[in-house]
């Protein structure tokens, strides 16, 4: 799936909400030119862990990407960045709001020059508004938005999600923005300007339990990992490890009950209903594991679909990248780094289907700083001579071989 072949995208972006909407573009077919701060590059460069000096965090979220790396703070580093974007379809950009604009890079300026650009642009808290100047980080904007209110146990404190889920939604729904922009252009011959934030695209994953305080008022309360109106739901622990199971029918109940060898527990007064089991899922939890540490996770979870009812084992990352079904769905692709050698990534989780058909696929590892830099000047029209000047005076740099040495770095970071 190359839907975006010969669309040109320069990336500003730096972290991870940008450089994940960039990765998606590319994965899709667009010629990514990531654009890095010379000389140090994208602050996610010194983010650990390191494999042999690269930053994991860097590589999670650049492949099939070019780099080019310009010192922006130079007029003339802001003209050969000008004279790039004069040449491509879309800017993606993460700055503090207000910060293009200073930089002479705002949309109306850009516009005037190339009216075919498609601008996309995430910031943490909004374009505008009273909070529109706060730094963004994605754990911020997780407790914000009431998604932190909703994660955790009742007893417990409000929790983040495992994955920074704030820049990584606000890059897909600004990936998604992107392309209706682009649609939208072959109809009207224009580009416009588009945008999300951390704070919106949280706002937007609140679904039935923003919907429950709107139409009704209610503040849903933390349930860990049962479920709030329905039980036995939620996570039950194995002889080797948690599983999910999630019996929510009548009939699911009595199956489960069947298959447990507990054909008493419908009959008990705590739990002849949904509602009743609920007020005692406490009680009814720690009758089933006492039968669910009989087995493994693994081993019950087959059982139990076989039996019609939904369940499943709570994997670790190493189960997750070695599972028979992970790697059916190959959901994990390899590309040659030229340091590190034959480097594995997970993939952009769309796939095509019919005659012809062909998912996304990873033909490029995430770039290193400046490698493409005079590959891309000379594609944007300037010559030899301008490129070596423009070398000589630091105002662009070239990537030297191997990775650039890793050091501590404590940024206020946009996103």
């Amino acid at each position: 799936m190359q839907a975006l072949k010969g669309i040109k995208v320069i990336d500003l972006s730096r972290a991870l909400s940008g450089p994940f909407c960039t990765m998606a573009l590319a994965d899709l077919g667009a010629d990514v030119i990531k654009v890095e701060q010379g000389p140090d590059g994208d602050m996610s460069r010194n983010w650990g862990p390191f494999d042999r000096g690269v930053s994991t965090y860097y590589l999670s979220c650049n492949r099939n990407k070019r780099g080019i790396c310009i010192d922006l703070r130079q007029p003339q580093g802001l003209a050969a960045l000008q004279r790039l974007i004069d040449g491509a379809d879309v800017v993606i950009e993460n700055f503090k709001p207000g910060t293009v604009e200073r930089m002479g890079l705002g949309f109306d300026v850009l516009s005037a020059r190339n009216p075919r650009l498609v601008m996309g642009s995430i910031n943490a808290f909004g374009a505008d508004g009273p909070l529109s100047g706060w730094p963004g980080f994605d754990q911020i904007a997780q407790g914000y938005s009431g998604m932190m209110s909703l994660t955790g146990f009742a007893d417990g404190d409000p929790t983040r999600t495992g994955t920074a889920i704030g820049d990584m939604s606000s890059g897909m729904w600004l990936a998604m923005a992107v392309l209706a922009a682009l649609l939208e252009r072959e109809r009207t011959g224009r580009g416009q300007h588009v945008g999300s934030s951390l704070l919106a695209s949280l706002v937007g994953l609140l679904s039935v339990h923003g919907q429950r305080y709107l139409s009704l008022g209610e503040i849903p309360q933390r349930t860990g990992n049962a479920h709030s109106v329905i039980a036995p739901y939620g996570v039950f622990e194995t002889a080797d490890g948690p599983l999910n199971l999630a019996p929510i029918t009548a009939g699911m109940w009595l199956r489960l009950c069947q298959l447990l060898d507990l054909a008493e527990l419908p009959d008990d007064p705590r739990f002849a209903s949904n509602e009743k089991r609920v007020l005692h899922r406490d009680a009814l939890k720690a009758i089933l594991e006492e039968r669910l540490k009989t087995r493994g996770k693994r081993e019950w979870s087959e059982l139990f679909i076989d039996a019609g009812l939904p369940a499943g084992p709570i994997n670790t990352l190493a189960e997750v990248f070695d599972d028979p079904q992970v790697q059916h769905c190959r959901l994990v692709e390899t590309v040659e780094h030229p340091t590190l050698g034959a480097l594995r990534q997970v993939v952009t989780p769309v796939s095509a289907y019919g005659v012809g058909a062909a998912p996304p696929v990873t033909h490029r590892a995430p770039p290193g700083l400046g490698e493409h830099t005079v590959e891309a000047l000379r594609e944007a029209g300037f010559d030899d001579a301008a490129i070596d000047a423009l070398l000589a005076a630091n105002i662009v740099y070239q990537n030297e071989a191997g990775p650039p040495p890793a050091t501590e770095q404590c940024v206020e970071v946009a996103q």
